[in-house]
């Protein structure tokens, strides 16, 4: 069993939180993954109805399992009503990233949940410890989803050597030697998503998880294409980590022109509608290659741990 101050925190047996993949991560992955010994989180996105939260949340607290949910800062300044169902769900845990944490952290110390908040940036950091956050999650660009553009191992070292607050390693992280390594390095876990789309318990699609499967490693993009031709305003600053299909091929580096195309806008509407995943996102981090199988979340958290301990085994020997 692998212990750090965040297994001790929440009580788990292994340094494992399910990242809040909004499409993808329910209330019936996070459950999975906290029965593995971890914690599973809720993804939320934009605009998921505030009941749904209510709903999924029951999953995992009929299981009698810890679990958390995950809100986008930005979102929440016009849907308020998002973060009042995650505060009456009564997670352990809920994070708060993709803006400015702030005004959302006294709220839910009030009602005695932590605080997680992801960072990309050093700036990004300092306003985290400023907004008061509880947890850290260090988010390289190799994750999957909307990201930044810093790399996780130097984001994650200059993080830990400037905060005495427990930091979570995100992005890259498909294994238990790389769980080992964040570890190695000064991380108190993990925060892991991709190796988490090809479970059964996932709210994506069968042909979604197939094209998991199948995907390699190298053909990952980083853009903000299906967010522009959707009209969602995200911030500029986080585009997503997407497999490359054909929509991406035809339109990514040729955002300005994408703005206000009806046509490529209804294209990617129809194509969600109708599950046409070249050209709809498949948001995925570059260590998809890594997964190549369809594995119950809980079993996936359970090899991590087991391979992270014998890696870390394998570690200790180096030192004489």
């Amino acid at each position: 069993m692998i212990k750090t101050a965040l297994t001790r925190w929440f009580d788990l047996d292994v340094p494992v939180f399910g990242a809040p993949m909004a499409g993808v991560a329910g209330g019936e992955l996070a459950r999975a993954v906290s029965l593995g010994g971890g914690l599973g989180m809720i993804g939320v996105g934009s605009e998921t109805p505030a009941g749904w939260v209510t709903e999924q949340a029951r999953l995992p607290a009929e299981a009698d399992v810890s679990f958390g949910i995950g809100l986008m800062a930005w979102a929440l300044d016009r849907r308020p009503e998002l973060l009042a169902a995650a505060i009456a769900a009564e997670p352990v845990l809920v994070s708060v990233s993709f803006g400015d944490p702030g005004p959302f952290v006294g709220p839910l110390h009030d009602a005695g949940i932590a605080v997680a908040t992801a960072v990309n940036t050093r700036a990004d950091l300092d306003r985290a410890v400023a907004a008061g956050a509880d947890v850290i999650v260090a988010q390289g660009t190799e994750a999957g989803g909307h990201t930044g553009q810093r790399a996780t191992l130097p984001l994650l070292q200059e993080v830990l050597a400037v905060t005495d607050r427990p930091v979570l390693a995100a992005g890259g992280i498909a294994t238990g030697a790389g769980l080992a390594a964040v570890l190695v390095a000064g991380a108190a876990g993990a925060w892991v998503g991709t190796p988490f789309l090809s479970s059964p318990e996932a709210t994506n699609s069968p042909a979604a998880r197939e094209r998991v499967r199948a995907a390699s490693g190298d053909r990952t993009v980083l853009t903000s294409a299906f967010d522009i031709a959707q009209g969602l305003p995200w911030p500029a600053r986080w585009p997503g980590r997407a497999l490359v299909n054909e929509f991406t091929q035809t339109w990514h580096g040729r955002e300005d022109e994408l703005r206000g195309d009806t046509q490529a806008a209804e294209q990617v509407r129809r194509a969600r509608a109708e599950g046409d995943l070249e050209h709809s996102p498949v948001y995925a981090g570059e260590s998809v290659g890594l997964v190549t199988a369809e594995e119950s979340a809980t079993d996936v958290v359970r090899r991590l741990a087991t391979d992270a301990e014998k890696a870390l085994e394998r570690a200790a020997r180096l030192v004489r």
